[in-house]
Protein backbone atom coordinates (compact mmCIF):
# COMPACT_ATOMS: atom_id res chain seq x y z
CA UNK A 1 0.00 0.00 0.00
CA UNK A 2 2.82 2.26 1.35
CA UNK A 3 4.71 1.99 -2.14
CA UNK A 4 1.33 2.40 -4.35
CA UNK A 5 0.79 5.88 -2.61
CA UNK A 6 4.57 6.88 -3.40
CA UNK A 7 4.13 6.02 -7.14
CA UNK A 8 0.25 7.85 -7.20
CA UNK A 9 0.79 10.61 -4.78
CA UNK A 10 4.24 11.52 -2.73
CA UNK A 11 6.28 12.98 -6.29
CA UNK A 12 3.56 14.64 -7.68
CA UNK A 13 2.51 16.77 -4.24
CA UNK A 14 6.59 16.82 -3.77
CA UNK A 15 6.61 18.91 -7.14
CA UNK A 16 3.31 20.84 -6.63
CA UNK A 17 4.32 21.94 -3.14
CA UNK A 18 8.45 22.48 -3.94
CA UNK A 19 6.96 24.76 -6.89
CA UNK A 20 4.78 26.90 -4.67
CA UNK A 21 7.33 27.08 -1.85
CA UNK A 22 9.93 28.32 -4.77
CA UNK A 23 7.86 30.39 -6.31
CA UNK A 24 8.65 29.28 -10.23
CA UNK A 25 5.18 30.63 -11.15
CA UNK A 26 5.66 34.07 -11.69
CA UNK A 27 3.63 35.45 -14.55
CA UNK A 28 6.76 37.19 -15.80
CA UNK A 29 9.43 35.26 -15.56
CA UNK A 30 11.08 34.62 -19.09
CA UNK A 31 12.20 31.42 -20.54
CA UNK A 32 15.63 31.36 -19.73
CA UNK A 33 14.83 31.66 -15.81
CA UNK A 34 12.12 29.25 -15.68
CA UNK A 35 14.40 26.66 -17.40
CA UNK A 36 16.87 27.17 -14.62
CA UNK A 37 14.30 27.17 -11.84
CA UNK A 38 12.78 24.21 -13.24
CA UNK A 39 16.41 22.30 -13.20
CA UNK A 40 16.79 23.35 -9.53
CA UNK A 41 13.35 22.33 -8.92
CA UNK A 42 14.36 19.09 -10.54
CA UNK A 43 17.54 18.45 -8.24
CA UNK A 44 15.54 19.17 -5.10
CA UNK A 45 13.46 16.20 -6.19
CA UNK A 46 16.21 13.78 -6.95
CA UNK A 47 17.66 15.11 -3.83
CA UNK A 48 14.64 14.47 -1.60
CA UNK A 49 14.36 11.08 -3.78
CA UNK A 50 17.15 9.77 -2.47
CA UNK A 51 17.36 10.90 0.97
CA UNK A 52 13.88 8.62 1.37
CA UNK A 53 15.46 5.57 -0.51
CA UNK A 54 18.39 5.94 2.08
CA UNK A 55 16.09 6.20 5.30
CA UNK A 56 13.80 3.17 3.79
CA UNK A 57 16.87 0.87 3.00
CA UNK A 58 19.37 1.39 6.11
CA UNK A 59 16.93 3.20 8.96
CA UNK A 60 17.52 1.31 12.16
CA UNK A 61 14.00 0.37 12.15
CA UNK A 62 11.29 -0.63 9.62
CA UNK A 63 9.78 2.63 8.58
CA UNK A 64 7.13 3.29 5.60
CA UNK A 65 5.93 5.77 3.71
CA UNK A 66 3.21 7.27 5.89
CA UNK A 67 5.29 7.73 8.83
CA UNK A 68 8.33 9.40 6.55
CA UNK A 69 6.18 11.10 4.02
CA UNK A 70 2.53 11.55 5.34
CA UNK A 71 3.11 12.60 8.98
CA UNK A 72 7.17 13.88 8.78
CA UNK A 73 8.17 15.24 5.18
CA UNK A 74 4.74 16.55 3.45
CA UNK A 75 3.66 18.64 7.34
CA UNK A 76 7.25 19.41 7.68
CA UNK A 77 7.22 21.46 4.64
CA UNK A 78 3.75 22.98 5.46
CA UNK A 79 5.37 24.16 8.60
CA UNK A 80 7.88 26.00 7.27
CA UNK A 81 5.43 28.01 5.04
CA UNK A 82 2.39 29.28 8.30
CA UNK A 83 0.33 28.17 10.75
CA UNK A 84 -2.50 27.47 8.55
CA UNK A 85 -1.45 25.15 5.51
CA UNK A 86 -2.09 21.51 6.32
CA UNK A 87 -2.15 18.47 4.99
CA UNK A 88 -4.76 16.30 5.68
CA UNK A 89 -4.88 12.44 6.00
CA UNK A 90 -8.32 10.61 4.89
CA UNK A 91 -10.05 10.78 8.41
CA UNK A 92 -9.25 14.36 8.91
CA UNK A 93 -9.85 15.10 5.33
CA UNK A 94 -13.44 13.43 6.10
CA UNK A 95 -13.91 15.03 9.30
CA UNK A 96 -13.77 18.58 7.63
CA UNK A 97 -15.71 17.97 4.56
CA UNK A 98 -18.37 16.23 6.74
CA UNK A 99 -18.56 19.54 9.23
CA UNK A 100 -18.87 21.91 5.82
CA UNK A 101 -21.40 19.61 4.25
CA UNK A 102 -23.12 19.44 7.40
CA UNK A 103 -24.24 16.06 7.42
CA UNK A 104 -22.98 12.36 7.69
CA UNK A 105 -24.54 9.31 8.05
CA UNK A 106 -24.88 7.27 11.14
CA UNK A 107 -26.70 7.26 14.98
CA UNK A 108 -27.09 11.29 15.74
CA UNK A 109 -24.60 11.75 18.95
CA UNK A 110 -22.07 13.35 20.25
CA UNK A 111 -19.62 10.81 22.34
CA UNK A 112 -17.14 12.23 25.10
CA UNK A 113 -14.24 10.58 26.86
CA UNK A 114 -14.53 9.52 30.59
CA UNK A 115 -11.76 10.07 33.03
CA UNK A 116 -11.92 6.12 33.78
CA UNK A 117 -10.79 5.45 30.57
CA UNK A 118 -14.87 4.59 29.48
CA UNK A 119 -16.86 6.81 26.63
CA UNK A 120 -19.88 8.22 27.51
CA UNK A 121 -22.81 9.46 25.43
CA UNK A 122 -22.28 13.31 25.51
CA UNK A 123 -25.39 14.28 23.87
CA UNK A 124 -28.28 12.61 21.27
CA UNK A 125 -29.01 15.09 18.48
CA UNK A 126 -32.72 15.73 18.56
CA UNK A 127 -34.88 13.73 16.84
CA UNK A 128 -31.77 11.76 15.77
CA UNK A 129 -31.99 8.08 15.55
CA UNK A 130 -30.38 7.84 18.86
CA UNK A 131 -32.53 10.12 20.58
CA UNK A 132 -35.50 8.47 19.17
CA UNK A 133 -34.76 4.74 21.01
CA UNK A 134 -33.80 6.89 24.29
CA UNK A 135 -30.29 6.89 24.42
CA UNK A 136 -29.53 9.22 27.05
CA UNK A 137 -26.43 11.64 28.20
CA UNK A 138 -24.65 9.65 30.70
CA UNK A 139 -24.56 6.19 29.10
CA UNK A 140 -21.67 4.37 29.22
CA UNK A 141 -20.75 2.51 25.69
CA UNK A 142 -19.81 -0.79 26.45
CA UNK A 143 -19.76 -2.31 22.74
CA UNK A 144 -20.72 -1.50 19.45
CA UNK A 145 -21.73 -4.93 17.34
CA UNK A 146 -20.79 -6.67 20.08
CA UNK A 147 -17.29 -5.50 20.17
CA UNK A 148 -16.23 -4.04 23.17
CA UNK A 149 -14.98 -0.76 23.29
CA UNK A 150 -12.71 -1.10 25.94
CA UNK A 151 -9.15 0.59 24.53
CA UNK A 152 -10.25 2.32 22.18
CA UNK A 153 -10.63 6.20 21.76
CA UNK A 154 -13.70 8.43 21.45
CA UNK A 155 -12.74 8.59 17.45
CA UNK A 156 -12.69 5.03 16.60
CA UNK A 157 -15.90 4.29 18.63
CA UNK A 158 -17.75 7.09 16.43
CA UNK A 159 -16.58 5.45 13.22
CA UNK A 160 -18.24 2.55 14.29
CA UNK A 161 -21.39 4.24 14.75
CA UNK A 162 -21.34 5.37 11.29
CA UNK A 163 -22.07 3.62 8.45
CA UNK A 164 -24.96 3.09 5.11
CA UNK A 165 -28.33 5.03 5.66
CA UNK A 166 -31.02 2.45 6.84
CA UNK A 167 -28.25 -0.40 8.32
CA UNK A 168 -28.71 -1.02 12.00
CA UNK A 169 -26.11 -0.83 14.93
CA UNK A 170 -26.23 -2.66 18.50
CA UNK A 171 -25.16 -0.29 21.13
CA UNK A 172 -24.73 -2.02 24.70
CA UNK A 173 -24.80 0.69 27.19
CA UNK A 174 -24.31 0.82 30.74
CA UNK A 175 -26.91 3.27 32.81
CA UNK A 176 -26.41 4.20 36.49
CA UNK A 177 -29.52 2.97 38.63
CA UNK A 178 -29.94 -0.24 35.64
CA UNK A 179 -28.46 -3.11 37.40
CA UNK A 180 -27.88 -4.44 33.75
CA UNK A 181 -26.60 -3.38 30.39
CA UNK A 182 -29.21 -2.27 28.19
CA UNK A 183 -29.14 -3.28 24.48
CA UNK A 184 -30.04 -0.53 21.82
CA UNK A 185 -30.82 -1.44 17.79
CA UNK A 186 -30.66 1.75 15.98
CA UNK A 187 -31.31 2.51 12.29
CA UNK A 188 -28.24 4.55 10.82
CA UNK A 189 -29.78 7.53 9.17
CA UNK A 190 -28.96 11.14 7.21
CA UNK A 191 -27.42 13.52 10.41
CA UNK A 192 -28.18 16.73 9.97
CA UNK A 193 -25.81 19.19 11.96
CA UNK A 194 -27.20 22.80 12.52
CA UNK A 195 -24.36 25.21 11.96
CA UNK A 196 -27.06 27.70 13.57
CA UNK A 197 -28.51 27.27 16.27
CA UNK A 198 -31.91 27.65 16.91
CA UNK A 199 -32.89 31.57 17.16
CA UNK A 200 -35.17 33.30 19.83
CA UNK A 201 -36.47 36.38 21.25
CA UNK A 202 -34.87 37.18 24.42
CA UNK A 203 -37.01 39.94 25.25
CA UNK A 204 -40.11 41.15 22.98
CA UNK A 205 -38.35 42.58 19.83
CA UNK A 206 -34.60 41.68 20.57
CA UNK A 207 -33.49 38.61 19.37
CA UNK A 208 -30.67 36.11 19.60
CA UNK A 209 -28.92 34.26 16.81
CA UNK A 210 -25.68 32.42 17.18
CA UNK A 211 -23.55 30.77 14.35
CA UNK A 212 -21.58 27.99 15.11
CA UNK A 213 -19.23 27.51 11.98
CA UNK A 214 -19.89 28.45 8.66
CA UNK A 215 -20.63 25.73 6.37
CA UNK A 216 -22.38 25.14 3.43
CA UNK A 217 -26.02 25.81 4.27
CA UNK A 218 -24.92 28.74 6.89
CA UNK A 219 -26.75 31.71 5.16
CA UNK A 220 -29.92 29.28 4.40
CA UNK A 221 -30.10 28.23 7.84
CA UNK A 222 -29.69 31.91 9.31
CA UNK A 223 -32.17 33.22 6.39
CA UNK A 224 -34.43 30.65 7.40
CA UNK A 225 -34.19 31.34 11.16
CA UNK A 226 -34.92 35.05 10.45
CA UNK A 227 -38.18 34.28 8.63
CA UNK A 228 -39.23 32.68 11.62
CA UNK A 229 -38.60 34.92 13.94
CA UNK A 230 -40.08 37.99 11.92
CA UNK A 231 -37.42 39.66 10.95
CA UNK A 232 -39.58 43.15 10.00
CA UNK A 233 -40.22 42.91 13.98
CA UNK A 234 -36.94 42.75 15.04
CA UNK A 235 -35.80 46.10 17.26
CA UNK A 236 -32.32 44.77 17.33
CA UNK A 237 -30.44 41.87 17.21
CA UNK A 238 -27.16 39.89 19.31
CA UNK A 239 -25.53 38.05 16.67
CA UNK A 240 -23.00 35.43 18.57
CA UNK A 241 -20.04 34.47 16.72
CA UNK A 242 -17.79 33.53 20.10
CA UNK A 243 -15.70 30.10 19.57
CA UNK A 244 -16.42 30.07 15.92
CA UNK A 245 -13.66 29.12 14.16
CA UNK A 246 -14.84 30.08 10.87
CA UNK A 247 -15.12 27.78 7.63
CA UNK A 248 -16.26 28.70 4.13
CA UNK A 249 -15.10 31.89 2.70
CA UNK A 250 -18.82 32.37 0.52
CA UNK A 251 -20.65 31.83 3.50
CA UNK A 252 -18.88 34.49 5.61
CA UNK A 253 -19.67 36.82 3.02
CA UNK A 254 -23.49 35.37 2.17
CA UNK A 255 -24.02 36.06 6.15
CA UNK A 256 -22.70 39.70 5.81
CA UNK A 257 -24.37 40.47 2.75
CA UNK A 258 -27.46 40.13 4.92
CA UNK A 259 -26.91 43.00 7.09
CA UNK A 260 -25.47 45.68 4.75
CA UNK A 261 -26.18 47.65 2.35
CA UNK A 262 -26.41 46.26 -1.61
CA UNK A 263 -22.87 47.40 -3.33
CA UNK A 264 -21.23 47.21 0.17
CA UNK A 265 -17.42 46.00 -0.04
CA UNK A 266 -17.61 43.16 2.77
CA UNK A 267 -13.89 41.85 1.95
CA UNK A 268 -11.06 41.33 -0.11
CA UNK A 269 -8.06 38.86 -1.01
CA UNK A 270 -4.65 38.91 -2.96
CA UNK A 271 -1.94 37.05 -2.82
CA UNK A 272 1.59 36.35 -4.83
CA UNK A 273 -0.11 35.00 -7.52
CA UNK A 274 -3.57 35.89 -7.15
CA UNK A 275 -5.01 39.11 -8.09
CA UNK A 276 -6.92 41.41 -5.81
CA UNK A 277 -10.60 40.40 -5.82
CA UNK A 278 -13.47 42.14 -3.76
CA UNK A 279 -17.02 40.91 -2.66
CA UNK A 280 -19.54 43.27 -1.94
CA UNK A 281 -23.44 42.41 -0.98
CA UNK A 282 -25.03 41.44 -3.95
CA UNK A 283 -28.64 41.33 -2.02
CA UNK A 284 -28.04 43.72 0.75
CA UNK A 285 -30.76 43.79 3.57
CA UNK A 286 -33.23 45.46 1.82
CA UNK A 287 -33.66 48.60 4.37
CA UNK A 288 -33.59 46.63 7.48
CA UNK A 289 -30.94 48.39 9.72
CA UNK A 290 -32.21 47.59 13.27
CA UNK A 291 -29.10 47.97 15.54
CA UNK A 292 -26.54 45.16 16.39
CA UNK A 293 -24.51 43.76 18.66
CA UNK A 294 -21.93 40.95 17.74
CA UNK A 295 -20.29 38.95 20.16
CA UNK A 296 -16.59 37.56 19.76
CA UNK A 297 -14.23 36.13 21.79
CA UNK A 298 -10.11 34.88 21.29
CA UNK A 299 -11.77 32.38 19.47
CA UNK A 300 -13.83 33.75 16.42
CA UNK A 301 -11.37 33.28 13.52
CA UNK A 302 -11.58 33.67 9.86
CA UNK A 303 -15.27 33.96 8.19
CA UNK A 304 -16.22 34.78 11.95
CA UNK A 305 -13.90 37.61 11.09
CA UNK A 306 -15.01 38.70 7.79
CA UNK A 307 -18.25 39.00 9.84
CA UNK A 308 -17.45 40.99 12.53
CA UNK A 309 -14.98 42.73 10.43
CA UNK A 310 -17.40 44.08 7.84
CA UNK A 311 -19.78 45.26 10.19
CA UNK A 312 -17.42 46.86 12.43
CA UNK A 313 -16.56 48.89 9.41
CA UNK A 314 -19.63 50.24 8.28
CA UNK A 315 -20.26 50.70 11.97
CA UNK A 316 -23.79 48.38 11.05
CA UNK A 317 -22.72 46.67 14.57
CA UNK A 318 -21.36 47.30 17.72
CA UNK A 319 -18.81 44.92 18.51
CA UNK A 320 -18.52 43.35 22.15
CA UNK A 321 -16.25 41.10 23.53
CA UNK A 322 -12.63 39.74 23.41
CA UNK A 323 -10.13 40.38 20.48
CA UNK A 324 -10.39 38.02 17.88
CA UNK A 325 -8.03 35.48 17.17
CA UNK A 326 -6.46 37.28 14.10
CA UNK A 327 -6.73 34.81 11.16
CA UNK A 328 -6.40 36.64 7.70
CA UNK A 329 -5.67 34.01 5.47
CA UNK A 330 -7.02 32.11 2.71
CA UNK A 331 -6.47 28.83 2.11
CA UNK A 332 -7.76 26.33 -1.02
CA UNK A 333 -8.11 22.44 -0.03
CA UNK A 334 -6.74 20.43 -2.62
CA UNK A 335 -7.82 17.26 -2.83
CA UNK A 336 -5.66 14.65 -3.20
CA UNK A 337 -5.38 10.54 -3.90
CA UNK A 338 -6.02 8.27 -1.04
CA UNK A 339 -9.01 10.21 -0.02
CA UNK A 340 -6.24 12.98 1.37
CA UNK A 341 -6.49 16.79 0.95
CA UNK A 342 -3.56 19.51 1.29
CA UNK A 343 -5.09 22.73 2.26
CA UNK A 344 -3.05 25.64 0.83
CA UNK A 345 -2.20 29.80 2.27
CA UNK A 346 -2.94 31.50 -1.17
CA UNK A 347 -3.65 34.80 -0.19
CA UNK A 348 -4.70 37.49 2.82
CA UNK A 349 -8.19 38.94 3.33
CA UNK A 350 -8.53 42.72 4.15
CA UNK A 351 -11.86 44.24 5.81
CA UNK A 352 -13.36 46.89 3.55
CA UNK A 353 -11.03 49.53 5.61
CA UNK A 354 -8.28 47.80 4.03
CA UNK A 355 -7.09 46.55 7.32
CA UNK A 356 -5.46 42.91 7.62
CA UNK A 357 -6.48 40.81 10.35
CA UNK A 358 -3.90 38.19 10.50
CA UNK A 359 -1.47 38.36 13.50
CA UNK A 360 2.04 38.09 12.87
CA UNK A 361 3.57 34.04 13.08
CA UNK A 362 7.15 35.22 12.09
CA UNK A 363 10.09 34.81 14.91
CA UNK A 364 7.49 32.34 16.91
CA UNK A 365 6.43 28.91 17.16
CA UNK A 366 3.09 27.38 16.15
CA UNK A 367 2.34 26.91 19.73
CA UNK A 368 3.25 30.50 20.83
CA UNK A 369 0.83 31.45 18.06
CA UNK A 370 -2.01 29.11 19.10
CA UNK A 371 -1.79 29.70 23.08
CA UNK A 372 0.36 32.44 23.82
CA UNK A 373 -1.24 35.36 21.83
CA UNK A 374 -0.96 39.08 22.99
CA UNK A 375 -4.68 40.57 23.74
CA UNK A 376 -3.80 43.81 22.64
CA UNK A 377 -1.72 43.09 19.90
CA UNK A 378 -2.18 45.46 17.03
CA UNK A 379 -0.16 46.65 13.94
CA UNK A 380 0.74 50.40 14.34
CA UNK A 381 1.18 51.25 10.76
CA UNK A 382 -1.87 49.54 9.40
CA UNK A 383 -4.31 52.39 10.95
CA UNK A 384 -8.12 52.62 8.86
CA UNK A 385 -11.11 54.75 9.42
CA UNK A 386 -14.49 53.19 9.69
CA UNK A 387 -17.48 54.53 7.63
CA UNK A 388 -18.19 56.34 10.31
CA UNK A 389 -14.96 57.97 10.58
CA UNK A 390 -13.87 55.64 13.79
CA UNK A 391 -10.04 54.74 14.15
CA UNK A 392 -9.43 51.13 13.51
CA UNK A 393 -6.38 48.21 13.23
CA UNK A 394 -5.11 45.52 11.54
CA UNK A 395 -2.61 43.19 12.54
CA UNK A 396 -4.27 41.53 15.45
CA UNK A 397 -7.28 40.36 14.94
CA UNK A 398 -11.37 42.01 15.36
CA UNK A 399 -10.68 44.47 18.99
CA UNK A 400 -13.88 45.03 20.33
CA UNK A 401 -15.63 48.19 20.46
CA UNK A 402 -16.79 47.28 24.05
CA UNK A 403 -14.64 44.59 25.98
CA UNK A 404 -16.53 41.98 28.03
CA UNK A 405 -13.58 40.13 30.07
CA UNK A 406 -14.51 36.22 31.26
CA UNK A 407 -12.63 35.72 34.50
CA UNK A 408 -10.31 32.68 33.51
CA UNK A 409 -11.39 29.41 35.01
CA UNK A 410 -9.52 28.02 38.37
CA UNK A 411 -8.85 24.86 38.66
CA UNK A 412 -12.22 23.74 40.34
CA UNK A 413 -14.06 24.79 37.83
CA UNK A 414 -12.47 23.47 34.92
CA UNK A 415 -12.89 19.70 37.17
CA UNK A 416 -16.38 20.43 36.96
CA UNK A 417 -16.57 21.36 33.58
CA UNK A 418 -14.31 18.01 32.61
CA UNK A 419 -16.18 15.71 34.60
CA UNK A 420 -18.25 16.83 37.87
CA UNK A 421 -21.28 18.50 36.40
CA UNK A 422 -21.30 15.46 33.68
CA UNK A 423 -21.21 12.89 36.39
CA UNK A 424 -23.13 14.28 38.97
CA UNK A 425 -25.79 14.40 36.39
CA UNK A 426 -25.71 10.96 35.19
CA UNK A 427 -25.90 9.55 38.84
CA UNK A 428 -29.07 12.10 39.73
CA UNK A 429 -30.54 11.04 36.47
CA UNK A 430 -29.89 7.40 37.60
CA UNK A 431 -32.29 7.82 40.65
CA UNK A 432 -34.71 10.23 39.70
CA UNK A 433 -36.90 10.38 36.16
CA UNK A 434 -35.42 11.98 33.47
CA UNK A 435 -37.31 15.19 33.29
CA UNK A 436 -37.73 18.58 34.40
CA UNK A 437 -40.11 21.06 34.30
CA UNK A 438 -39.76 24.46 31.78
CA UNK A 439 -38.09 27.10 33.54
CA UNK A 440 -36.40 24.78 36.30
CA UNK A 441 -32.90 26.05 37.59
CA UNK A 442 -30.98 24.32 40.46
CA UNK A 443 -32.08 25.26 43.95
CA UNK A 444 -29.59 25.08 46.96
CA UNK A 445 -30.60 21.51 48.28
CA UNK A 446 -29.75 20.10 44.90
CA UNK A 447 -26.23 22.12 45.32
CA UNK A 448 -26.23 20.60 48.66
CA UNK A 449 -26.27 17.55 46.89
CA UNK A 450 -23.82 18.29 44.39
CA UNK A 451 -21.28 19.24 47.09
CA UNK A 452 -22.04 16.15 48.74
CA UNK A 453 -21.29 14.24 45.55
CA UNK A 454 -18.41 16.13 44.60
CA UNK A 455 -16.64 15.26 48.07
CA UNK A 456 -17.27 11.44 47.75
CA UNK A 457 -15.83 11.69 44.41
CA UNK A 458 -12.59 13.06 45.82
CA UNK A 459 -12.89 16.56 43.88
CA UNK A 460 -10.81 18.87 46.65
CA UNK A 461 -12.65 22.31 47.22
CA UNK A 462 -13.13 25.03 49.74
CA UNK A 463 -16.44 26.14 51.32
CA UNK A 464 -15.52 29.85 50.13
CA UNK A 465 -14.72 28.53 46.45
CA UNK A 466 -17.78 27.00 45.83
CA UNK A 467 -19.90 30.29 47.33
CA UNK A 468 -17.90 32.22 45.09
CA UNK A 469 -18.83 30.05 42.04
CA UNK A 470 -22.17 29.69 43.37
CA UNK A 471 -24.15 31.12 39.93
CA UNK A 472 -21.49 29.97 37.79
CA UNK A 473 -22.22 26.70 39.04
CA UNK A 474 -25.96 26.58 39.18
CA UNK A 475 -25.73 27.73 35.42
CA UNK A 476 -23.59 24.88 34.24
CA UNK A 477 -24.98 22.32 36.03
CA UNK A 478 -28.42 23.38 34.59
CA UNK A 479 -27.09 23.26 31.32
CA UNK A 480 -25.69 19.75 32.16
CA UNK A 481 -29.27 18.84 33.49
CA UNK A 482 -31.34 20.39 30.34
CA UNK A 483 -29.32 18.25 27.69
CA UNK A 484 -30.60 15.06 29.84
CA UNK A 485 -34.13 16.29 30.72
CA UNK A 486 -34.69 18.08 27.46
CA UNK A 487 -32.22 18.29 24.59
CA UNK A 488 -29.12 19.78 23.40
CA UNK A 489 -31.37 22.68 22.01
CA UNK A 490 -33.27 23.23 25.21
CA UNK A 491 -30.10 23.18 26.92
CA UNK A 492 -28.22 25.84 24.57
CA UNK A 493 -31.22 27.79 24.39
CA UNK A 494 -31.52 28.07 28.54
CA UNK A 495 -27.57 28.59 28.48
CA UNK A 496 -27.79 32.02 26.40
CA UNK A 497 -30.68 33.36 28.01
CA UNK A 498 -29.02 33.32 31.25
CA UNK A 499 -25.33 34.37 29.76
CA UNK A 500 -24.27 37.84 31.14
CA UNK A 501 -22.84 38.70 28.42
CA UNK A 502 -25.79 38.77 26.29
CA UNK A 503 -28.18 40.79 28.76
CA UNK A 504 -25.18 42.90 28.29
CA UNK A 505 -25.43 43.24 24.21
CA UNK A 506 -28.92 43.51 24.95
CA UNK A 507 -28.34 46.73 26.84
CA UNK A 508 -26.35 47.97 25.05
CA UNK A 509 -28.67 47.83 21.62
CA UNK A 510 -29.03 51.86 22.07
CA UNK A 511 -25.58 52.63 21.38
CA UNK A 512 -25.75 50.46 18.34
CA UNK A 513 -28.18 52.40 17.38
CA UNK A 514 -26.90 55.37 18.02
CA UNK A 515 -23.31 54.27 15.91
CA UNK A 516 -25.51 53.26 13.10
CA UNK A 517 -27.19 57.00 13.14
CA UNK A 518 -24.42 58.59 13.66
CA UNK A 519 -22.30 56.96 11.04
CA UNK A 520 -25.16 57.55 8.73
CA UNK A 521 -24.89 61.73 9.35
CA UNK A 522 -21.65 61.61 8.43
CA UNK A 523 -21.53 59.64 5.19
CA UNK A 524 -24.39 62.08 4.20
CA UNK A 525 -22.38 65.01 4.77
CA UNK A 526 -19.04 63.78 3.27
CA UNK A 527 -21.00 62.93 -0.09
CA UNK A 528 -22.24 66.33 0.45
CA UNK A 529 -18.79 67.71 0.85
CA UNK A 530 -17.74 66.09 -2.20
CA UNK A 531 -20.18 67.77 -4.69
Amino acid sequence: MARRRRSLFVLPVIVFACSVAGGIYGPKLGVASAATETEDLDLDVRNFSKVLSLVEANFADRVSADKTVYKGAIPGMLRTLDPHSNFFDAREYQLMREEQKGHYYGVGMQVSPQPNGKTAVKAPFPGSPAYKVGLRPGDLIVSVDSKLTEGLNTTEIADMLKGPRGTPVKIAISREGVADLMIFTVIRDEISRKSVQDAFWIKPGYAYLKILVFGETTSREMDDNLKRLGENGIKGLVLDLRQNPGGLLNQGVAVADHFLAKNALIVSHRGRSAPEKAYVAEHGNHGREYPMVVLVNRFSASAAEIVSGALQDHDRALILGETTFGKGLVQTVYPLSDNTALALTWAHFYTPSGRLIQRDYSGKSFYDYYFRRDENARNPVDVKMTEGGRTVYGGGGITPDEKFETAKLDRFQVVLLRSGLFNFTRSYFGAHPASLAKGWMPDEPLLLELKSYLKSHGTVFTEAGFAKHHDWIKRYLAQEMYTTAFNVDESDSMFARTDPEVETAVEMMPKASALLETAKKIIVQRMKSQR
